[in-house]
C-alpha cells in the first residue's frame, strides 16, 4: 500500500507543480501588463470597465452593513488555486488598500486590488440564496472561459 500511494504522489507532483507554475506565470504577466501600461502613459485615462453589483447583492450587503458598527465594505480578490486554476474569494472588510479599485452602487462598496480586478472586468457579483449555500458568487465574468459549477473558481481566457 505505501508503495502504490508513493508511486501515485511521484507521478501527480510534476501535474501539480506545472499548474502552479502556470499560474504563478498568468498572475505575474497580468501585473507586469499593468505595471508597463501605468508607466509608459503620464496621466492614465480612468478606466470605461466596472463590475456591476445586483439588487440582491445590495440587498443583503445593506442587511450586514444594518448588524455591523462599522462601514463594512465587501472584498473580492483572485487567488490561485480551486477546480478550474482561479479562485473566488470573498471577505467582508472595514478598510481599503492603496491599491484597491471600489465600486459602489445604492450606497454599497465593492472593493477589489488592481491584480484581481484584471481576472474580473465586466463582471457582475451577485448574492445567491439556495438550499445548499448562501453566498455571494461572480455570476458573469467576461474574463473566464470556463469553471465549476458552484461558480466559485475559473478559467481564465
Amino acid at each position: 500500500m505505501m508503495t502504490l500511494s508513493g508511486s501515485l504522489i511521484h507521478r501527480l507532483v510534476p501535474y501539480f507543480s506545472a499548474q502552479i507554475r502556470r499560474n504563478s506565470r498568468l498572475l505575474s504577466s497580468s501585473s507586469a501588463l499593468r505595471e508597463s501600461v501605468l508607466s509608459s502613459s503620464e496621466s492614465p485615462s480612468p478606466s470605461t470597465d466596472t463590475v456591476r453589483l445586483t439588487n440582491n447583492c445590495v440587498r443583503r450587503m445593506k442587511e450586514l452593513q444594518a448588524e455591523e458598527s462599522s462601514m463594512t465594505l465587501l472584498r473580492l480578490s483572485i487567488e490561485a488555486g480551486g477546480c478550474s486554476g482561479f479562485q473566488y474569494n470573498f471577505s467582508l472588510d472595514d478598510k481599503t488598500n492603496n491599491d484597491d479599485r471600489i465600486f459602489e452602487q445604492d450606497g454599497v462598496k465593492l472593493v477589489i486590488d488592481n491584480i484581481s480586478f484584471d481576472f474580473v472586468k465586466g463582471a457582475t457579483v451577485d448574492y445567491v440564496d439556495e438550499l445548499i449555500r448562501s453566498a455571494f458568487q461572480v455570476s458573469t465574468n467576461p474574463s473566464a472561459v470556463g469553471g465549476c459549477s458552484c461558480k466559485s473558481s475559473f478559467m481564465v481566457k
